[in-house]
């Protein structure tokens, strides 16, 4: 596992690479470094390289690249950031990797509108910087420093979408070229629109298989009056579990509330250098005017003492708050350092919030038993949570134990009505998961849509579902 996969396809046609050259020129490379950054994955994916890598500038030059790819019958396969932890960019048939991550303008800001358009490869970190003097600031926060086009093909959430929902909420209108070359933007920056087919959610995680996302159109929102974290300890899962459900059903407008079990506390507190109790634990941010989010603080504080929970701590400093969410958005790499030449397979389902505290307790029981780490964490306010396998990747054994620990996870989702996955999308690794969930039926219907606009399967082929 993860040791680079060497094409043993038919080579690129030497007039195809010319043509690719004429119109990317040395922004094409052919060579198997490059090409192994674009076929890898920090997960446990085996990598597959691309026949050859290309870094696009414009829309224009994507509608270019996509003619060429349909006249020759190569694959395209779209590259962001490469945080995606599904295998969601790995190009599994080859073919040519379009990185985006050089489309970084920031097109329009229109602070009266709440909204901005910017081009496929910008940051979040990045917009959210420029954006900060506007006094605006968007909300999708998946972690990992991702592009903002990465996140709209997998339709990303993370740590905020309790509050301000996922990028399914956030997106206003796309600007995709499609497999037959064509250049649309799929709506008009209106709030709101009855006008046809709902393209913009059509291609909003759909992995790139269905276009190319060049352009995102984002609501923006107002930076509050005041922000404040908090972390509380519990001595039980369930106790802090039935906190935030508490807290959810009181009407509280949490904006952020993750919940980190007492393997993953034990790993964060060794990677970023902390003192927390290693113990399930809640990390809350509360937004809104001062008056209001002392209010917030006092019940939530109220109600994780009733619920068995250790001191509350807070704070309203920036640096405090900062070093907080550092230390959460490196939860992933305080996993795998818990073990010397481990890799993590990172998995996440989503439940109703009803079940959350079942299906985690469940999960938990099951993980004890476990040869490896595996911690837990997760963004608890929307019924989502993620398990890390943390394996030995030269162990066949540990890979088939991870494999069926995650089996048992993912049916233990279904089977509260959950999905199999709430925000790492499809892609390689929860294809067959994708059958269960929607049926035999919902699938093919799918693919229908996928014959439809992309029938020669150029388009990312081998994710969703298999060829």
């Amino acid at each position: 596992m993860g040791a680079p996969a060497l094409s043993t396809r038919t080579p690129l046609a030497p007039s195809f690479v010319e043509e690719l050259r004429g119109i990317f020129g040395n922004r094409l490379h052919l060579g198997e470094a490059m090409r192994a950054q674009h076929g890898g994955s920090e997960t446990h994916f085996a990598t597959a390289l691309p026949d050859a890598v290309v870094f696009a500038h414009s829309t224009e030059e994507v509608v270019a690249l996509v003619k060429a790819c349909t006249s020759a019958n190569v694959p395209i396969v779209p590259f962001g950031a490469g945080t995606s932890v599904e295998g969601n960019t790995t190009p599994v048939r080859g073919g040519v990797s379009v990185d985006l991550s050089e489309m970084d303008k920031i097109l329009t800001i229109n602070p009266d509108d709440f909204d901005c358009t910017v081009q496929a490869g910008v940051r979040r970190e990045e917009l959210n910087s420029a954006l900060r003097d506007k006094g605006l600031f968007f909300p999708i926060d998946p972690g990992a420093n991702a592009t903002i086009g990465g996140m709209a093909s997998t339709r990303a959430s993370g740590t905020n979408a309790v509050r301000y929902g996922t990028m399914r909420e956030a997106i206003l209108s796309l600007r995709v070229v499609t497999p037959d070359g064509r250049d649309i933007r799929t709506a008009r920056r209106a709030r709101k629109s009855a006008a046809g087919y709902d393209l913009t959610r059509l291609m909003i995680g759909s992995e790139g298989t269905l276009g190319i996302i060049t352009e995102v159109t984002l609501r923006l929102h107002g930076i509050p009056e005041q922000i404040s974290s908090a972390v509380c300890s519990f001595a039980t899962m369930a106790g802090a579990v039935d906190t935030v459900v508490q807290a959810i059903q009181l009407g509280i407008p949490l904006a952020r509330v993750e919940i980190l079990d007492d393997v993953q506390m034990k790993a964060v507190n060794q990677y970023s250098k902390l003192d927390y109790p290693e113990l399930t634990t809640l990390f809350f941010e509360f937004h809104g005017s001062e008056h209001a989010v002392k209010e917030q603080i006092a019940t939530v504080g109220d109600l994780a003492r009733d619920n068995g929970g250790g001191e509350f701590r807070w704070s309203n400093l920036a640096e405090e708050r900062a070093r907080l969410w550092k230390a959460r958005h490196q939860a992933f790499y305080a996993a795998t350092a818990m073990r010397k030449g481990a890799i993590g397979w990172p998995t996440d389902v989503c439940v109703p919030i009803g079940r959350l505290a079942a299906c985690i307790n469940e999960t938990k029981r099951d993980l004890e038993k476990a040869s490896f780490p595996a911690p837990i964490l997760g963004h608890v306010g929307d019924g989502n949570f993620h398990v890390i396998f943390v394996i030995d990747p030269n162990s066949s054994a540990e890979h088939k134990e991870a494999e069926a620990l995650n089996e048992r996870l993912v049916q233990r989702a279904l089977d509260m009505d959950g999905t199999c996955t709430g925000e790492h999308g499809i892609g390689l690794g929860k294809q067959d998961w994708l059958v269960r969930e929607l049926g035999e039926d919902g699938v093919a219907l799918m693919r229908t849509i996928k014959s439809a606009l992309d029938p020669k399967n150029l388009f990312n082929p081998g994710k969703i579902f298999a060829d």
